[in-house]
């Protein structure tokens, strides 16, 4: 072989050799924090399975590529506290959180950290982000409702016959930091209803009993359950409490109603886990959350128990009927 033929040989292969090296170099696994609101009962595994399917979709595998580091409240304030304390010396590059006192309780101790919230109602009125179209800071994330769906779920109450006309909204106050919100929107429209509204806090099931045996007294009585971990981690005592008192209630879920409550008109919380993890992968590929705008829910479904209302001997407006999406007999 001539020299220059040889040096031409070395060279291309001094090119070639530090590339192949590289390529063989094991990926380096990254690392996710998840701090869910709910329980990890099969509600919330299916909410988890949500996001594992979403980052799968983007080629992220717990186990493989991707650590995930899981961390459930089931609605008990103090363990927000507990597992964000937790979850932030991992040295998570991205947490994802759902519930409002996850979200405060991250923000407490973290301000660089880049969070994806999910299912967090109003973040704007919260003080989570500056914005929709441009959050600022460190949050970004995907809604479920804006307090304006509050009158809309009161309305509903009125298209029942006989009518609601006294109704109590059920919530805790230590897990539902949004409530004021949205009572502040139930409270304007319910004169134009011929309503009578009041708060309803209860912070464990034997409140939730007390209020209802009170509530049921009243003539006209209704209830109205606002969109939190606390609920839907009550939500069986809620349901059956309902019934036995026979008050009619609408919920934000149609889980609810599956279970055996009267009507719902919410959102798919599954499809926002799974929306979720897109903003999860745009962050661990460099994107900033100050410039991701947080999402607001494309689709509500309106689902009606017509054997609820039977057994509460109620008509389901026929209006009302035919916008459901699901009616189930």
């Amino acid at each position: 072989m001539r020299r220059r033929d040889f040096l031409k040989v070395i060279t291309g292969s001094a090119a070639v050799w530090p590339l192949t090296g590289r390529a063989q170099q094991p990926e380096r696994m990254r690392r996710i924090g998840v701090l869910m609101g709910g329980s990890n009962d099969p509600l919330g595994q299916a909410r988890a399975a949500a996001l594992a399917q979403g980052l799968g979709e983007f080629n992220w595998h717990d186990g493989g590529n991707l650590r995930i580091d899981w961390r459930w409240a089931g609605g008990n304030p103090a363990l927000y506290e507990q597992y964000a304390a937790e979850l932030i010396p991992l040295d998570p590059e991205v947490l994802v959180v759902w519930g409002s006192p996850g979200v405060a309780a991250l923000r407490r101790q973290n301000s660089t950290i880049p969070i994806v919230l999910v299912l967090i109602t109003d973040p704007v009125g919260q003080g989570f982000v500056e914005s929709l179209a441009r959050p600022g800071g460190n949050i970004t994330g995907f809604t479920d409702y804006d307090p304006p769906m509050a009158g809309k779920w009161l309305r509903m109450l009125t298209q029942i016959i006989p009518p609601v006309t006294r109704v109590a909204v059920l919530f805790n106050p230590t897990t539902a930091h949004f409530a004021g919100l949205m009572l502040h929107v139930i409270e304007e429209s319910a004169p134009s209803l011929a309503m009578a509204v009041r708060a309803a806090p209860c912070h464990d099931d034997a409140e939730i009993e007390a209020m209802m045996t009170g509530l049921a007294r009243e003539e006209g009585a209704g209830l109205l359950v606002l969109p939190e971990n606390f609920v839907i981690v009550h939500r069986q005592a809620i349901i059956t409490l309902a019934a036995r008192y026979r008050l009619p209630a609408v919920y934000p879920y149609r889980f609810f109603t599956a279970s055996g409550g009267l009507m719902s008109y919410g959102i798919d919380q599954n499809e926002l886990f799974r929306r979720a993890a897109s903003y999860v992968d745009r962050i661990l590929k460099g994107a900033k959350p100050a410039d991701m705008p947080v999402q607001n829910p494309d689709k509500f479904e309106l689902a009606i128990n017509l054997k609820t209302a039977q057994a509460l001997g109620i008509t389901v407006a026929p209006s009302l009927l035919a916008t459901a999406d699901e009616v189930i007999e």
